[in-house]
């Protein structure tokens, strides 16, 4: 499969590694051509990774995912564009993180909107997807970095997208069944909610190697 991905960073990088070596194409878009983070990524990544714009990376996916901070998401697709990116599954991994010059964190857009709602409204013809932003970029690639059951959640109003995306995840180690399906895309808001108590787990654990893992009853 050709995959883009916009967004340079960690999480950008960490999962085109992953899929470069399951064998898919990538694309690591960002700003510019001469990025140097996507260069050196593309000169050891071998013949199938490729670095370019977020119009390249877009135009060459037949999945794109969003792997920029979601404060600057929409900036980055607009980029991209919206013609490269009609009919295509959309995976928006991000999250809307502002921290205060002292530290404290909060979300932009929160509680009556998120950034997976805003991508899809401003991006009508793309099938957006809301998935892997609870987690860090090592264990999206590798789950069994972290013992025993634990999951995923997805959101959005394309179900034949977010199966699309279930199956992709599964070349990553997630199996099916953990993989939950919160429904439409206006889920994302409670996705998003979770990355502050996840940044206070985080600060707890002193680690990022650990998930959430849901129990219901029979």
């Amino acid at each position: 499969m050709r995959i883009g991905i916009i967004g340079t960073g960690t999480v950008g990088r960490t999962l085109a590694d992953k899929l470069v070596a399951l064998g898919h194409e990538v694309t690591l878009g960002s700003r510019t051509k001469d990025n140097p983070k996507a260069v050196a990524w593309a000169e050891q990544a071998g013949p199938n990774g490729h670095t370019g714009t977020f119009a390249d990376a877009a135009g060459f996916g037949e999945v794109v995912l969003n792997a920029t901070a979601g404060t600057v998401s929409l900036e980055a697709l607009r980029a991209a564009g919206a013609e490269r990116l009609a009919g295509k599954v959309l995976v928006d991994i991000s999250n809307p993180l502002v921290f205060s010059a002292e530290g404290a964190v909060s979300l932009d857009p929160v509680n009556t909107d998120s950034v997976g709602e805003r991508i899809q409204r401003e991006f009508p013809d793309a099938r957006v997807v809301k998935a892997l932003n609870t987690l860090s970029a090592p264990l999206m690639v590798d789950p069994g970095r972290v013992p025993g059951e634990h999951n995923l959640f997805v959101a959005g109003d394309d179900a034949a997208a977010k199966t699309e995306l279930v199956s992709l995840l599964g070349e990553f180690g997630w199996p099916a069944e953990a993989v939950i399906d919160l429904g439409g895309i206006a889920a994302a808001r409670g996705m998003e909610m979770l990355m502050p108590f996840w940044l206070q787990l985080m600060r707890a654990f002193g680690t990022t190697d650990f998930n959430y893992s849901i129990k219901r009853a029979e």
